[in-house]
């Protein structure tokens, strides 16, 4: 009966950490350029003194969905969407490198391109800086050009262009601040000139409302029937002990 009890608690405590995944995922639907965490379940035998008799549900994130998001046209010059596979590449609070498909940018303090939410859009050499300017253009190859401040409009000033990489998806992990990072121990990536982007355009989310919601209901069922299951054992283990006090 103990066997029962316990692969049915594992697995109702296990459902409730894919609810969260889930949600995680369907709080993250109008994020831009997010992608979905994966999430599955399997069973996991009990190791210690003796024989493996007891088994226990797990549920684990095996990766991440790469499937792109729909791609929406804003008109901000700033705004740019991955074309087919590649990375936009930031740098992190910490001063490292990661990677993200959001392309909704924005001049921060002193002219630094950041994300919408404050990471650093790395250039060739860094971080970059665009100094004040009457208008601001990204061409499809990443390259930022500048119409400076009182000029005639025919005069443009190359200022920068988009670390634009493209790492085997493999190589990457992903942070729970929803950036992508090269697994510990490979060597950086360099710029990849065959990724292309489309000025004035952002990647939505790749999260599918109507499936997290179904996955979630899906859940939520397999937790009520875990929780009969652990009421059953109880009842019947209740049933096994009347029978052992009846008088012989």
């Amino acid at each position: 009966m103990d066997r029962m009890l316990y692969l049915a608690m594992s697995g109702a405590r296990q459902t409730l950490v894919a609810q969260g995944a889930v949600s995680h995922n369907l709080a993250n639907a109008s994020t831009t350029g997010f992608r979905a965490d994966l999430e599955q379940f399997r069973a996991m035998p009990v190791f210690g003194d003796g024989l493996p008799t007891r088994a226990f549900a797990l549920e684990e994130r095996p990766g991440f969905d790469l499937r792109p998001g729909v791609v929406q046209h804003t008109g901000n010059p700033l705004d740019v969407a991955i074309q087919g596979p590649g990375w936009i590449a930031v740098q992190t609070p910490d001063g490292g490198e990661a990677y993200t498909r959001a392309g909704d940018l924005r001049l921060g303090t002193g002219g630094l391109l950041e994300t919408s939410r404050g990471d650093l859009v790395l250039g060739n050499e860094g971080p970059i800086a665009i100094p004040p300017a009457e208008s601001v253009t990204l061409a499809p190859n990443g390259s930022i050009t500048i119409r400076p401040v009182g000029e005639q409009p025919n005069v443009l000033v190359s200022v920068d262009r988009l670390r634009l990489v493209n790492p085997a998806s493999a190589d990457l992990e992903k942070g729970a601040d929803g950036l992508f990072r090269l697994r510990p121990g490979l060597p950086p990536v360099a710029a990849d000139a065959s990724v292309q982007v489309e000025p004035g355009a952002v990647e939505a989310s790749n999260v599918s409302t109507v499936d997290a919601l179904v996955r979630m209901i899906e859940l939520g069922r397999k937790f009520e029937t875990q929780l009969r299951m652990m009421r059953t054992a109880q009842e019947n283990d209740a049933r096994s002990a009347q029978m052992l006090q009846m008088p012989a």
